[in-house]
């Protein structure tokens, strides 16, 4: 028994216990995200593996910091369960979290190090997993790529830019007016960033992900990008792709559970289409075919409707769809009563009741009257 007390003795005065063990990987943790954050390549590799950080020497980063939640120790190894917090300089309003894990070691003298840093297994990829990151910034952009040559970056920033202001006109500049753009080297790192088949993505050319619901001290949105779908499209397709994903950075604040996708994807695409020269049919090529064989939806498509499925001309004609409701709103109503419309259904407590209150309350009109003037509406536009 005496033995056995002064074991357990031993092993709390050592840093053995799971607390002990714990505090230990923080402050190492902690002098790694220093190192980082510093550029000191000789303290952070005091530290364990050197992968990752000349992977992100060309990332802006204003913070940088490890949470540890659990360690499961096995003698002298142990893995780490902890939250990474992160911030891009001058881009991010607010931290990024994603959840890491780590594997580590301890040598003959106690000291730990890390052998690896990897996504939780429910996270996605970061994009300095994938590889070395280079960064191109642009006026009111930061494109950041794996895989890419500068100039192919500038092209994104390019079309960042200028997605910006034109956003800011038809929405209000009351957003932060920065994107980061990432951009894989394929369709492959696309879906290890979002942690999802590959399959689900083919032909989708840029997604943004965010925190709906989260107000003004949500976490920077994401332009993750496609290059195999994007890179076959024209200049001005390429436009309206980065305009609409930069609208869902911008409305992400007055976007929230209550908004149907119909009218998220809609505005999105709304204002990706506003300054360009196309006609609603070159807009809205499916629905065009679908209404010049009588085929006119009876109702606003569902959010099921956008699903990745596999049905690319259903989930064509679903984005067209909100396109086109949205159109209407802005002809017969004005840009401001959208805009109005689009905020009072974010701004419902609830799914339930949300676009009908809205309608009524902004534009003076039911549910149904609307859906027979939208169906009025594509009958002449695309008939």
């Amino acid at each position: 028994m005496v033995a056995l007390v002064l074991l357990l003795a031993s092993l709390v005065a050592c840093g053995g216990g799971p607390d002990g063990a714990r505090a230990e990987v923080q402050s190492l943790l902690d002098r790694r995200a220093r190192a980082l954050l510093d550029g000191d390549a000789a303290a952070h590799a005091r530290t364990g593996t050197r992968a990752g950080y000349d992977n992100l020497r060309a990332v802006p980063l204003a913070e940088w910091s490890y949470r540890v939640t659990s360690v499961h120790r096995t003698g002298d190894t142990a893995t780490a369960d902890a939250d990474l917090s992160y911030r891009v300089d001058g881009y991010d309003p607010s931290p990024v979290t994603t959840a890491r894990t780590l594997r580590l070691s301890r040598d003959s003298d106690g000291r730990w190090s890390v052998d690896a840093d990897r996504p939780a297994g429910s996270s996605g990829q970061q994009l300095w997993d994938q590889g070395r990151v280079r960064a191109v910034r642009g006026g009111g952009s930061l494109v950041l790529g794996v895989g890419q040559s500068d100039d192919r970056l500038r092209d994104y920033a390019r079309l960042a830019d200028r997605a910006v202001p034109a956003v800011s006109d038809a929405w209000g500049r009351r957003w932060f007016r920065h994107l980061v753009v990432l951009v894989p080297t394929s369709l492959q790192g696309m879906a290890g960033l979002l942690n999802s088949p590959a399959s689900s993505y083919r032909g989708i050319a840029a997604v943004t992900t965010g925190e709906t619901g989260a107000g003004e001290r949500a976490p920077a949105d994401r332009i993750i990008v496609n290059p195999d779908a994007f890179g076959l499209l024209g200049d001005s397709g390429r436009q309206v792709v980065l305009t609409h994903e930069a609208t869902h950075v911008a409305t992400r604040a007055h976007t929230s559970a209550s908004t149907p996708l119909w009218l998220s994807e809609g505005f999105a695409d709304w204002i990706g289409y506003r300054d360009g020269a196309r006609t609603p049919a070159q807009a809205a090529p499916e629905l065009a075919r679908a209404v010049a064989r009588g085929d006119i939806p009876e109702a606003l498509p569902a959010d099921d409707d956008f699903g990745f499925s596999g049905d690319a001309e259903g989930l064509a004609r679903a984005y067209e769809s909100g396109w086109t409701a949205c159109r209407l709103i802005a002809d017969r109503w004005g840009e401001d009563r959208l805009r109005a419309f689009y905020r009072a259904v974010g701004a419902h407590d609830r799914r339930e009741g949300a676009v009908e209150q809205a309608l009524r309350d902004v534009l003076g009109t039911t549910h149904a009257d609307f859906t027979a003037q939208w169906r009025d509406h594509l009958r002449s536009e695309l008939g």
